[in-house]
Protein backbone atom coordinates (compact mmCIF):
# COMPACT_ATOMS: atom_id res chain seq x y z
CA UNK A 1 0.00 0.00 0.00
CA UNK A 2 1.39 3.37 -1.05
CA UNK A 3 1.15 6.23 1.59
CA UNK A 4 0.76 9.36 0.83
CA UNK A 5 2.94 12.51 2.11
CA UNK A 6 1.74 15.97 1.35
CA UNK A 7 4.90 18.52 1.05
CA UNK A 8 4.84 20.53 4.76
CA UNK A 9 4.27 23.87 3.97
CA UNK A 10 3.54 25.25 7.76
CA UNK A 11 4.62 29.13 8.76
CA UNK A 12 7.02 28.58 11.55
CA UNK A 13 4.17 29.73 13.92
CA UNK A 14 2.69 27.27 13.69
CA UNK A 15 5.05 24.80 13.98
CA UNK A 16 6.53 26.81 16.63
CA UNK A 17 2.89 25.44 18.20
CA UNK A 18 3.26 21.84 17.61
CA UNK A 19 7.11 21.08 18.18
CA UNK A 20 8.27 22.62 21.00
CA UNK A 21 5.21 20.77 23.33
CA UNK A 22 6.68 19.11 26.53
CA UNK A 23 5.34 16.42 28.24
CA UNK A 24 1.93 15.71 28.95
CA UNK A 25 0.61 14.96 32.38
CA UNK A 26 -0.48 11.29 33.61
CA UNK A 27 -3.61 10.47 32.20
CA UNK A 28 -7.05 10.96 34.15
CA UNK A 29 -8.76 8.18 32.04
CA UNK A 30 -7.73 4.61 31.05
CA UNK A 31 -8.80 3.31 27.57
CA UNK A 32 -11.84 1.58 29.13
CA UNK A 33 -13.40 5.02 29.43
CA UNK A 34 -16.97 5.03 27.96
CA UNK A 35 -16.52 5.23 24.34
CA UNK A 36 -13.11 4.82 23.99
CA UNK A 37 -12.49 8.05 25.67
CA UNK A 38 -14.61 9.85 23.17
CA UNK A 39 -16.09 10.99 26.43
CA UNK A 40 -14.55 13.08 29.65
CA UNK A 41 -17.96 12.33 31.26
CA UNK A 42 -20.75 9.70 30.49
CA UNK A 43 -23.68 9.44 31.81
CA UNK A 44 -25.23 6.31 30.29
CA UNK A 45 -28.92 6.68 28.97
CA UNK A 46 -31.96 4.07 30.63
CA UNK A 47 -31.89 0.65 29.15
CA UNK A 48 -34.40 0.66 26.38
CA UNK A 49 -34.62 4.99 26.16
CA UNK A 50 -35.10 5.61 22.78
CA UNK A 51 -34.78 9.25 23.08
CA UNK A 52 -32.25 10.66 20.77
CA UNK A 53 -28.92 11.02 22.66
CA UNK A 54 -26.78 14.35 22.79
CA UNK A 55 -23.43 14.42 23.68
CA UNK A 56 -21.68 18.13 24.01
CA UNK A 57 -18.10 18.84 23.50
CA UNK A 58 -16.67 19.61 26.77
CA UNK A 59 -16.19 23.39 25.85
CA UNK A 60 -19.97 24.03 26.15
CA UNK A 61 -21.46 25.27 29.81
CA UNK A 62 -23.93 22.97 31.26
CA UNK A 63 -25.70 23.82 34.00
CA UNK A 64 -24.18 22.39 37.02
CA UNK A 65 -21.27 20.67 35.24
CA UNK A 66 -17.68 21.80 35.33
CA UNK A 67 -16.43 22.87 31.73
CA UNK A 68 -12.75 21.48 31.63
CA UNK A 69 -12.25 22.77 28.11
CA UNK A 70 -9.86 19.61 27.98
CA UNK A 71 -7.60 21.14 30.58
CA UNK A 72 -6.42 19.56 34.13
CA UNK A 73 -6.19 22.68 35.05
CA UNK A 74 -10.21 23.74 34.50
CA UNK A 75 -11.21 20.45 35.62
CA UNK A 76 -9.63 20.73 39.17
CA UNK A 77 -10.40 24.99 39.55
CA UNK A 78 -13.25 25.83 37.39
CA UNK A 79 -16.99 25.42 39.36
CA UNK A 80 -20.03 23.83 37.57
CA UNK A 81 -21.54 25.80 35.13
CA UNK A 82 -24.46 27.80 36.87
CA UNK A 83 -26.20 28.15 33.45
CA UNK A 84 -26.43 26.36 29.97
CA UNK A 85 -24.69 27.66 27.15
CA UNK A 86 -27.72 29.43 25.14
CA UNK A 87 -26.86 27.21 22.14
CA UNK A 88 -28.37 23.88 24.15
CA UNK A 89 -32.11 26.22 24.91
CA UNK A 90 -33.51 24.38 21.96
CA UNK A 91 -32.45 20.80 23.05
CA UNK A 92 -33.67 21.69 26.82
CA UNK A 93 -37.40 22.74 25.55
CA UNK A 94 -37.34 19.41 23.74
CA UNK A 95 -36.13 17.22 26.59
CA UNK A 96 -33.41 15.62 24.67
CA UNK A 97 -31.31 13.19 26.63
CA UNK A 98 -28.20 14.23 27.25
CA UNK A 99 -25.49 11.72 27.73
CA UNK A 100 -22.09 12.98 28.29
CA UNK A 101 -19.82 15.92 27.78
CA UNK A 102 -17.27 14.73 25.00
CA UNK A 103 -13.54 15.17 24.91
CA UNK A 104 -11.30 17.61 23.10
CA UNK A 105 -8.03 18.85 22.52
CA UNK A 106 -6.72 21.38 25.40
CA UNK A 107 -8.20 24.59 25.19
CA UNK A 108 -9.49 23.11 21.68
CA UNK A 109 -5.90 24.05 19.87
CA UNK A 110 -4.54 20.74 18.42
CA UNK A 111 -5.92 19.51 14.96
CA UNK A 112 -4.66 16.12 16.10
CA UNK A 113 -7.09 15.73 18.55
CA UNK A 114 -4.51 14.64 21.19
CA UNK A 115 -5.18 14.66 25.24
CA UNK A 116 -2.70 14.03 27.02
CA UNK A 117 -4.41 13.91 30.26
CA UNK A 118 -8.43 12.78 29.57
CA UNK A 119 -6.95 10.75 26.72
CA UNK A 120 -6.77 10.24 23.39
CA UNK A 121 -9.78 8.48 21.27
CA UNK A 122 -8.65 6.68 18.18
CA UNK A 123 -10.01 7.16 15.10
CA UNK A 124 -12.73 4.16 14.27
CA UNK A 125 -11.22 4.06 11.30
CA UNK A 126 -8.18 2.41 12.83
CA UNK A 127 -6.75 -0.95 11.77
CA UNK A 128 -3.50 -2.29 12.92
CA UNK A 129 -2.35 1.36 13.45
CA UNK A 130 -4.06 3.78 15.70
CA UNK A 131 -5.51 6.97 13.24
CA UNK A 132 -5.45 10.46 15.26
CA UNK A 133 -9.15 11.15 15.70
CA UNK A 134 -8.96 14.67 14.45
CA UNK A 135 -9.46 18.05 16.68
CA UNK A 136 -10.56 19.33 18.45
CA UNK A 137 -14.00 18.64 18.85
CA UNK A 138 -12.13 14.56 18.53
CA UNK A 139 -14.65 13.13 20.84
CA UNK A 140 -17.91 14.49 19.47
CA UNK A 141 -16.91 13.23 16.22
CA UNK A 142 -15.75 9.22 18.06
CA UNK A 143 -18.70 8.78 19.83
CA UNK A 144 -20.85 9.18 16.74
CA UNK A 145 -18.79 6.92 14.85
CA UNK A 146 -19.04 4.66 17.52
CA UNK A 147 -22.93 4.72 18.03
CA UNK A 148 -22.84 6.17 21.83
CA UNK A 149 -24.73 9.31 20.90
CA UNK A 150 -26.63 9.81 17.52
CA UNK A 151 -26.12 13.91 17.84
CA UNK A 152 -23.24 15.67 19.23
CA UNK A 153 -22.27 19.05 19.24
CA UNK A 154 -18.99 20.76 18.34
CA UNK A 155 -16.92 24.00 18.14
CA UNK A 156 -15.11 24.96 14.63
CA UNK A 157 -13.02 27.85 14.15
CA UNK A 158 -10.44 26.57 11.84
CA UNK A 159 -12.12 23.25 10.93
CA UNK A 160 -12.94 21.46 14.34
CA UNK A 161 -15.87 19.88 13.60
CA UNK A 162 -14.85 19.16 9.99
CA UNK A 163 -11.48 17.48 10.69
CA UNK A 164 -12.61 15.44 13.02
CA UNK A 165 -15.80 14.32 10.95
CA UNK A 166 -12.94 13.60 8.21
CA UNK A 167 -10.85 11.63 10.33
CA UNK A 168 -14.19 9.41 12.31
CA UNK A 169 -16.07 8.60 8.48
CA UNK A 170 -19.37 10.69 9.84
CA UNK A 171 -20.61 13.88 8.92
CA UNK A 172 -19.83 17.48 10.78
CA UNK A 173 -21.31 20.79 9.71
CA UNK A 174 -20.00 24.31 10.44
CA UNK A 175 -22.57 27.08 10.64
CA UNK A 176 -22.42 30.62 9.38
CA UNK A 177 -20.20 32.63 12.03
CA UNK A 178 -22.60 34.68 14.08
CA UNK A 179 -25.52 32.25 13.15
CA UNK A 180 -25.36 29.73 16.35
CA UNK A 181 -24.62 32.09 19.83
CA UNK A 182 -21.16 31.29 21.16
CA UNK A 183 -22.31 32.52 24.66
CA UNK A 184 -21.44 29.98 27.25
CA UNK A 185 -18.37 28.07 25.14
CA UNK A 186 -14.74 28.31 25.30
CA UNK A 187 -13.43 31.07 23.33
CA UNK A 188 -10.80 30.63 20.98
CA UNK A 189 -11.28 33.65 18.27
CA UNK A 190 -14.85 34.43 18.75
CA UNK A 191 -14.90 37.90 16.91
CA UNK A 192 -14.33 36.25 13.53
CA UNK A 193 -13.90 32.43 13.62
CA UNK A 194 -15.77 30.31 16.67
CA UNK A 195 -18.59 28.72 15.52
CA UNK A 196 -21.00 25.78 16.66
CA UNK A 197 -21.98 23.16 14.87
CA UNK A 198 -23.67 19.91 15.13
CA UNK A 199 -21.64 16.11 14.05
CA UNK A 200 -23.86 12.86 12.99
CA UNK A 201 -23.28 9.66 11.65
CA UNK A 202 -25.21 10.57 8.50
CA UNK A 203 -26.92 13.51 6.97
CA UNK A 204 -30.20 13.26 8.36
CA UNK A 205 -29.03 13.04 12.30
CA UNK A 206 -26.76 16.17 11.48
CA UNK A 207 -30.03 17.82 10.45
CA UNK A 208 -31.35 16.57 13.25
CA UNK A 209 -28.69 18.53 15.28
CA UNK A 210 -28.58 21.72 13.29
CA UNK A 211 -32.56 21.75 14.29
CA UNK A 212 -31.64 21.49 18.19
CA UNK A 213 -29.37 24.33 17.05
CA UNK A 214 -31.71 26.99 15.09
CA UNK A 215 -35.43 27.28 15.83
CA UNK A 216 -37.45 26.81 12.78
CA UNK A 217 -34.50 24.80 10.57
CA UNK A 218 -36.19 21.89 10.04
CA UNK A 219 -38.77 24.02 7.79
CA UNK A 220 -35.79 25.01 6.13
CA UNK A 221 -34.26 21.95 5.12
CA UNK A 222 -37.64 20.47 3.83
CA UNK A 223 -38.13 23.32 1.57
CA UNK A 224 -34.43 23.16 0.58
CA UNK A 225 -34.62 19.44 -0.43
CA UNK A 226 -38.52 20.06 -2.18
CA UNK A 227 -36.45 22.63 -4.25
CA UNK A 228 -33.95 20.57 -5.04
CA UNK A 229 -34.97 17.06 -5.10
CA UNK A 230 -32.07 16.20 -7.89
CA UNK A 231 -28.68 17.16 -8.20
CA UNK A 232 -29.14 17.72 -11.81
CA UNK A 233 -29.90 21.62 -11.13
CA UNK A 234 -27.05 22.33 -8.84
CA UNK A 235 -23.67 23.52 -9.88
CA UNK A 236 -20.82 23.26 -8.15
CA UNK A 237 -17.15 24.82 -8.12
CA UNK A 238 -14.36 22.16 -7.96
CA UNK A 239 -11.83 23.66 -6.40
CA UNK A 240 -8.55 21.42 -6.71
CA UNK A 241 -5.46 22.03 -4.43
CA UNK A 242 -1.78 21.27 -4.73
CA UNK A 243 -0.62 18.89 -2.63
CA UNK A 244 -3.75 16.46 -2.45
CA UNK A 245 -3.31 12.52 -2.53
CA UNK A 246 -4.65 11.69 -5.81
CA UNK A 247 -6.76 9.19 -4.90
CA UNK A 248 -8.75 11.04 -2.39
CA UNK A 249 -9.33 14.17 -5.91
CA UNK A 250 -10.50 11.35 -7.21
CA UNK A 251 -13.11 10.12 -4.59
CA UNK A 252 -14.04 13.82 -4.79
CA UNK A 253 -14.85 13.58 -8.34
CA UNK A 254 -16.59 10.52 -8.56
CA UNK A 255 -18.97 11.72 -5.61
CA UNK A 256 -19.84 14.66 -7.92
CA UNK A 257 -20.23 12.49 -11.03
CA UNK A 258 -22.27 10.03 -9.43
CA UNK A 259 -24.59 12.69 -7.64
CA UNK A 260 -25.48 14.57 -10.78
CA UNK A 261 -24.33 17.72 -10.26
CA UNK A 262 -23.22 20.70 -12.98
CA UNK A 263 -19.56 20.67 -12.27
CA UNK A 264 -17.14 23.08 -13.18
CA UNK A 265 -13.52 24.12 -12.27
CA UNK A 266 -12.84 26.45 -10.69
CA UNK A 267 -9.41 28.42 -11.85
CA UNK A 268 -5.80 28.93 -10.45
CA UNK A 269 -6.37 32.67 -9.33
CA UNK A 270 -8.98 31.44 -6.92
CA UNK A 271 -7.09 28.94 -6.21
CA UNK A 272 -4.21 30.84 -5.02
CA UNK A 273 -6.68 33.22 -2.85
CA UNK A 274 -7.83 30.35 -1.13
CA UNK A 275 -4.54 29.21 -0.45
CA UNK A 276 -3.81 33.18 0.68
CA UNK A 277 -7.07 32.40 2.57
CA UNK A 278 -5.89 29.15 4.20
CA UNK A 279 -2.96 31.21 5.82
CA UNK A 280 -4.82 34.38 6.91
CA UNK A 281 -7.22 32.04 8.85
CA UNK A 282 -4.49 29.92 10.63
CA UNK A 283 -2.98 33.77 11.86
CA UNK A 284 -6.01 33.90 12.91
CA UNK A 285 -6.31 30.71 14.85
CA UNK A 286 -3.19 30.94 16.45
CA UNK A 287 -3.52 34.44 17.27
CA UNK A 288 -6.83 33.31 18.98
CA UNK A 289 -4.55 31.11 21.55
CA UNK A 290 -3.55 34.25 22.57
CA UNK A 291 -6.13 36.44 22.83
CA UNK A 292 -8.38 33.85 24.88
CA UNK A 293 -5.25 31.65 27.02
CA UNK A 294 -2.71 33.84 27.59
CA UNK A 295 -3.70 34.21 31.64
CA UNK A 296 -3.03 30.25 31.75
CA UNK A 297 0.45 30.20 30.41
CA UNK A 298 2.02 29.78 33.60
CA UNK A 299 -0.28 27.61 35.08
CA UNK A 300 0.46 24.34 36.63
CA UNK A 301 -1.83 21.71 34.60
CA UNK A 302 -1.75 23.19 31.65
CA UNK A 303 0.14 21.16 29.09
CA UNK A 304 3.49 22.07 27.89
CA UNK A 305 2.26 21.66 24.12
CA UNK A 306 -0.51 24.41 25.05
CA UNK A 307 1.54 26.68 25.88
CA UNK A 308 3.54 26.47 23.41
CA UNK A 309 0.45 27.36 21.55
CA UNK A 310 -0.23 30.08 23.39
CA UNK A 311 3.79 31.58 22.54
CA UNK A 312 2.51 30.78 19.18
CA UNK A 313 -0.43 32.94 19.22
CA UNK A 314 0.93 36.15 20.48
CA UNK A 315 4.02 35.56 17.95
CA UNK A 316 0.87 35.95 15.65
CA UNK A 317 -1.02 38.01 17.01
CA UNK A 318 2.31 40.52 16.89
CA UNK A 319 3.45 39.39 13.58
CA UNK A 320 -0.11 39.43 11.39
CA UNK A 321 -3.42 39.91 13.31
CA UNK A 322 -4.37 42.93 12.40
CA UNK A 323 -3.21 42.61 8.81
CA UNK A 324 -4.56 39.19 8.46
CA UNK A 325 -7.98 40.93 9.63
CA UNK A 326 -7.95 43.71 6.99
CA UNK A 327 -7.96 40.91 4.11
CA UNK A 328 -11.08 39.16 5.43
CA UNK A 329 -13.45 41.51 3.89
CA UNK A 330 -11.64 41.16 0.35
CA UNK A 331 -11.66 37.49 0.82
CA UNK A 332 -15.18 37.57 2.09
CA UNK A 333 -16.31 39.48 -0.87
CA UNK A 334 -14.43 36.87 -3.37
CA UNK A 335 -16.70 34.28 -1.98
CA UNK A 336 -19.96 35.93 -2.69
CA UNK A 337 -18.61 36.74 -6.24
CA UNK A 338 -17.90 32.93 -6.72
CA UNK A 339 -21.35 32.21 -5.21
CA UNK A 340 -22.74 34.17 -8.24
CA UNK A 341 -21.51 31.52 -10.50
CA UNK A 342 -21.84 28.33 -8.34
CA UNK A 343 -24.27 27.05 -5.72
CA UNK A 344 -21.36 25.31 -3.61
CA UNK A 345 -17.62 25.04 -3.86
CA UNK A 346 -16.25 21.17 -3.34
CA UNK A 347 -13.06 19.86 -2.02
CA UNK A 348 -11.73 17.38 -0.39
CA UNK A 349 -11.87 17.88 3.53
CA UNK A 350 -8.50 16.61 3.92
CA UNK A 351 -5.25 16.36 1.40
CA UNK A 352 -4.43 12.73 3.11
CA UNK A 353 -6.40 10.19 5.02
CA UNK A 354 -6.00 10.25 8.82
CA UNK A 355 -2.26 10.28 10.42
CA UNK A 356 -1.28 7.41 12.90
CA UNK A 357 -1.08 8.63 16.61
CA UNK A 358 2.89 8.13 17.44
CA UNK A 359 3.41 5.67 19.49
CA UNK A 360 5.85 7.31 21.80
CA UNK A 361 3.15 10.14 22.23
CA UNK A 362 5.71 12.64 21.08
CA UNK A 363 2.63 14.67 19.11
CA UNK A 364 5.79 17.21 17.59
CA UNK A 365 5.54 17.93 13.82
CA UNK A 366 2.03 15.86 13.51
CA UNK A 367 -0.15 19.15 15.07
CA UNK A 368 2.07 20.95 11.94
CA UNK A 369 1.42 18.59 9.34
CA UNK A 370 -2.10 18.07 10.37
CA UNK A 371 -2.48 21.35 9.58
CA UNK A 372 -1.74 21.65 6.34
CA UNK A 373 -3.64 18.62 5.45
CA UNK A 374 -6.53 20.52 6.37
CA UNK A 375 -8.90 22.33 4.00
CA UNK A 376 -11.25 24.27 6.48
CA UNK A 377 -9.73 26.99 7.57
CA UNK A 378 -9.82 29.69 4.88
CA UNK A 379 -14.05 28.81 5.15
CA UNK A 380 -13.84 29.90 9.16
CA UNK A 381 -11.38 32.85 7.48
CA UNK A 382 -14.83 34.06 5.48
CA UNK A 383 -17.24 33.09 8.08
CA UNK A 384 -19.24 30.56 5.67
CA UNK A 385 -20.84 27.27 5.90
CA UNK A 386 -19.23 23.99 4.75
CA UNK A 387 -20.32 20.63 5.58
CA UNK A 388 -17.94 17.66 5.67
CA UNK A 389 -19.37 14.06 5.06
CA UNK A 390 -17.51 10.43 3.88
CA UNK A 391 -17.16 9.17 0.60
CA UNK A 392 -16.07 6.16 -0.36
CA UNK A 393 -12.15 5.94 -0.89
CA UNK A 394 -10.33 2.77 -2.81
CA UNK A 395 -6.90 1.68 -2.20
CA UNK A 396 -5.96 3.65 0.70
CA UNK A 397 -5.59 1.70 3.98
CA UNK A 398 -9.20 3.27 4.95
CA UNK A 399 -12.46 2.78 3.67
CA UNK A 400 -13.28 6.25 3.52
CA UNK A 401 -12.46 9.71 2.69
CA UNK A 402 -14.62 13.39 3.39
CA UNK A 403 -16.27 15.53 0.69
CA UNK A 404 -16.36 19.35 2.01
CA UNK A 405 -18.92 21.48 0.31
CA UNK A 406 -18.68 25.16 0.90
CA UNK A 407 -21.72 27.35 1.03
CA UNK A 408 -22.84 31.00 0.91
CA UNK A 409 -24.05 32.65 4.13
CA UNK A 410 -26.49 31.02 5.56
CA UNK A 411 -27.29 28.10 3.48
CA UNK A 412 -27.10 25.14 5.88
CA UNK A 413 -30.44 23.90 4.85
CA UNK A 414 -28.85 23.79 0.79
CA UNK A 415 -26.04 22.48 2.06
CA UNK A 416 -27.30 19.28 3.77
CA UNK A 417 -29.78 18.95 0.74
CA UNK A 418 -26.54 18.88 -1.35
CA UNK A 419 -25.39 16.15 0.52
CA UNK A 420 -28.37 14.19 0.98
CA UNK A 421 -28.03 13.96 -2.42
CA UNK A 422 -24.48 12.49 -2.56
CA UNK A 423 -25.10 10.22 0.07
CA UNK A 424 -28.34 9.14 -1.52
CA UNK A 425 -26.21 8.76 -5.22
CA UNK A 426 -23.01 6.66 -3.08
CA UNK A 427 -25.66 4.07 -1.34
CA UNK A 428 -27.65 3.36 -4.75
CA UNK A 429 -24.00 2.54 -6.40
CA UNK A 430 -22.11 1.51 -4.77
CA UNK A 431 -22.14 -2.25 -3.13
CA UNK A 432 -24.41 -3.27 0.17
CA UNK A 433 -20.89 -5.14 1.50
CA UNK A 434 -19.06 -1.83 1.36
CA UNK A 435 -21.79 -0.01 3.63
CA UNK A 436 -22.25 -3.64 5.74
CA UNK A 437 -17.90 -2.55 5.87
CA UNK A 438 -19.10 0.93 6.98
CA UNK A 439 -21.48 0.16 9.54
CA UNK A 440 -19.45 -2.03 10.94
CA UNK A 441 -16.45 0.10 11.82
CA UNK A 442 -18.80 2.85 12.85
CA UNK A 443 -20.85 0.79 15.33
CA UNK A 444 -18.76 -1.60 17.32
CA UNK A 445 -19.62 -0.14 20.88
CA UNK A 446 -23.61 -0.33 20.00
CA UNK A 447 -24.88 -3.35 21.71
CA UNK A 448 -22.02 -2.76 24.78
CA UNK A 449 -21.77 0.86 25.80
CA UNK A 450 -24.97 1.59 27.25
Amino acid sequence: MTIFHPPLRTPLILLLASCLGGCSMIPKLSSDSPGKRAFIQYWPPPEGNKQLRLGIKDNIDMKGVVTTAGSEYLDRTNRPATEDAPCLAIARKRNVLIVGKTNLSEFAVAPSGFNGYFGTPKSPLSGWRSLIPGGSSSGSAVAVALGVADVTFGTDTAGSVRVPAACSGVVGLKTTHGLISIEGIYPIEPEHMDTVGPLGKDIAHTALGMDLLEEGFAKKYAAAMAANPSAKSIRIGRLRLKGTDPRIDAAVDQALIKAGFQVVLLGKDFQKKWDDAKQDGNILATAGAWISDRKYRGKFGISGRTKSAILAGRIAYNRGYKKAVARQAAWQNELKTVFKQVDFIALPTMQATPLPIPVNLKIGILEARVLEQQNTVAVNFAGNPALAMPIPLRNAGVPVTSLQLVGPRNSEAQLLNAGRLVEASEKKTSSNLFWEIIEKIKFPLQASAH
